[in-house]
């Protein structure tokens, strides 16, 4: 369906855990022309996360449960409960690696009706050096290059930065409830047969450590899980 007629209705999802440098510079660059409502989910921050998030404005949701896919099904919780549900949901990280005000580009082609899911590139945008570990970068390009393989679906990145039209995402009954949450979308859409595409989009290093390519445990859990979850939906 073509939202071109109509100002669509666009939320945005930023899980969030210890980010109290980065969230209020990613909240304060997200273009709110477009958007209608900036969830944050707090994920067990011990710092004042949530008091910069609601002091630019944000919907604060709390979610003990640690992992990136627990706080992005408890924003889809409160979605689903609402009384205004949203035409597209954006994903951004909360750690200002993104560049939000590229958010239009990103759900454009979902506007147009030429998209369900649209991936922000980092491999065909510019990315600050250092930005990406090496580990990260072949991360992607083996899951990427497995995902064409056995998906035909010929995406360049797993990257965070995303929009998709929610009735889409919900056809995906997403499940994943932390590494696999991204190639897990990417997998579904893929198997039902949405429409994919990819934007470039810029990249810059992160404010802080990360708490997934920061340690050595996050990145080998983080590669394991991508691995198993792209074999476990064949």
């Amino acid at each position: 369906m073509s939202l071109k007629s109509t100002k669509p209705l666009v939320s945005v999802i930023i899980p969030a855990l210890n980010e109290q440098n980065a969230v209020g510079y990613v909240l304060d660059e997200i273009p709110m022309t477009v958007v209608g409502e900036v969830i944050v989910v707090d994920n067990g921050s011990v710092d004042n996360t949530s008091g910069v998030a609601k002091k630019k404005g944000a919907t604060v949701l709390y979610e003990s449960r640690k992992g990136y896919g627990s706080a992005c099904l408890k924003a889809l919780t409160h979605i689903k409960d609402s009384q205004t549900r949203p035409d597209i949901v954006v994903f951004l990280d909360a750690d200002h690696s993104d560049y939000p005000e590229e958010l239009p580009k990103l759900i454009q082609p979902i506007i147009d009706d030429q998209a369900d899911l649209v991936i922000g590139s980092r491999a065909l945008g510019e990315k600050e050096s250092g930005s990406m570990t090496f580990p990260q970068v072949f991360g992607n390009w083996l899951a990427t290059r497995l995902i064409k393989l056995f998906y035909g679906i010929p995406f360049t990145d797993l990257g965070p930065f995303r929009a998709i039209r929610y009735s889409s995402l919900l056809a995906l009954q997403m499940k994943d409830q932390n590494y696999g949450w991204t190639v897990e979308m990417q997998l579904k859409s893929a198997r039902l047969k949405l429409r994919n595409t990819e934007v470039p989009v810029n990249y810059r290093r992160r404010i802080g450590v990360s708490k997934v390519s920061g340690t050595v445990k996050g990145t080998i859990m983080a590669g394991y899980k991508i691995l198993f979850t792209i074999f476990r939906y064949l």
